[in-house]
């Protein structure tokens, strides 16, 4: 059996080898977070422009939040699938009061959310249809790393050492009408998947001629046109959904991330013509749709969904691109800013690995992305002085590296 020391284990010992080596992780050990700033056992203070990737939304240690979970903890904890919860009957009726959606199916991720939808879309296509059951994805995108999800991701080093993959999986090229007409030819798609905006893939915005083209498509084949917000979603780029900016309404739509404001919840919601395809026992969770989580979700839903703080989120999201588009000009290296309300890509010339770690030691955290993209995903509290805090560590950090 292994030997703990009495001491607790530091930084300077090998406290990643507890662990399976999914991760590379240092530092040292977080211990607290308040607003929107992290502390270590090290005394450090970070700002914290990441967000747990996305999942702070309304930052560290908010009292909406702290006080739902206290409430809710006090009453009951967990309790089966089997039976009904208040909190998580609250959550769903908001959910559906303010979406496009019929129902909702909880579970404790982004990825289980994604492999609800997938399993819901096929369920109720290949009902009419044996055949249909193919799903059309995009390159770059990332649905999570379950097989279904994985197999939805169409980012092949994520798929090494792990293959044969799913059957029935298909990708073509993000916002090319030309490369999606060729692939949904080819076969009978139950379903197409789809980011509005790439997060993983480096905050890659879908244009409305694309996203128009896979919703008339959908409705004219009787395929269902899933959306992945678990990293728009939630006021994050200054509507409550994403995809309200388009006018564009898709079948089923996933969340996740910051919809349990920091406590593991994912959500699949979908309109009633694909609901009536599902009978109990084709899917379920122990775990999802905890009462803890769905109070936490309620709270911090009541807190987003207000028309004076989304519209704040545009306002800050304007301002940060700004003050980064001003930061463009006086340095070197940086190729593009992009993004939609609070969620913000910079594109560099190179790999910016150097740059988020220089960051974090100067005290900024920050996500990078693909196509050399380092993401800015501030907690939706952030204000203009933390901002200007943010972006002052990025110019010194750039500045030091002769940019």
């Amino acid at each position: 059996m292994r030997k703990r020391a009495e001491k607790k284990l530091k930084q300077s010992d090998d406290v990643n080898s507890l662990f399976m080596p999914t991760y590379k992780r240092n530092g040292s050990p977080l211990i607290c977070g308040k607003g929107m700033y992290l502390y270590d056992e090290d005394e450090n203070v970070y700002l914290d422009f990441g967000a747990g990737i996305a999942v702070n939304a309304l930052g560290h240690g908010h009292p909406a939040i702290v006080n739902a979970i206290r409430s809710q903890s006090e009453l009951l904890i967990h309790a089966s699938n089997l039976y009904l919860s208040r909190a998580q009957i609250d959550l769903a009726d908001a959910l559906l009061e303010n979406s496009f959606a019929d129902h909702v199916f909880f579970s404790n991720s982004g990825t289980e959310a994604n492999e609800a939808a997938i399993k819901f879309a096929r369920k109720w296509a290949s009902s009419k249809d044996k055949e249909k059951f193919h799903i059309l994805s995009f390159y770059n995108g990332f649905h999570g790393r379950t097989y279904g999800a994985l197999s939805a991701t169409a980012q092949e080093q994520l798929h090494e050492g792990f293959e044969p993959l799913v059957e029935g999986f298909h990708w073509s090229e993000f916002n090319n009408i030309k490369s999606a007409k060729k692939m949904l030819s080819q076969h009978k798609f139950a379903a197409i998947l789809v980011e509005p905006i790439q997060g993983e893939g480096g905050i890659i915005p879908a244009t409305e001629e694309f996203l128009n083209f896979l919703r008339n498509w959908c409705t004219k084949n009787k395929a269902a046109l899933i959306f992945d917000e678990i990293q728009t979603g939630m006021g994050r780029t200054g509507t409550l959904w994403n995809y309200q900016q388009y006018d564009i309404v898709p079948d089923i739509l996933t969340l996740a991330k910051p919809l349990g404001g920091g406590i593991p919840l994912g959500a699949t919601l979908c309109t009633s013509a694909i609901a009536k395809a599902i009978t109990p026992g084709n899917h379920g969770t122990t775990f999802g749709g905890n009462p803890v989580a769905c109070a936490a979700g309620l709270a911090t839903l009541n807190v987003i969904n207000k028309k004076s703080f989304l519209k704040n989120i545009v306002r800050m999201g304007s301002y940060i691109t700004k003050k980064l588009e001003q930061l463009q000009k006086t340095v070197t290296g940086i190729k593009e800013v992009r993004g939609c309300g609070l969620l913000i890509g910079i594109e560099f010339d190179s790999d910016p690995t150097a740059i988020v770690a220089a960051c974090k030691k100067a005290g900024l955290l920050l996500v990078k992305a693909g196509h050399n993209t380092v993401r800015m995903l501030p907690p939706l509290i952030v204000t203009k002085d933390d901002i200007d805090s943010a972006v002052s560590i990025l110019q010194s950090v750039l500045e030091s590296e002769g940019r």
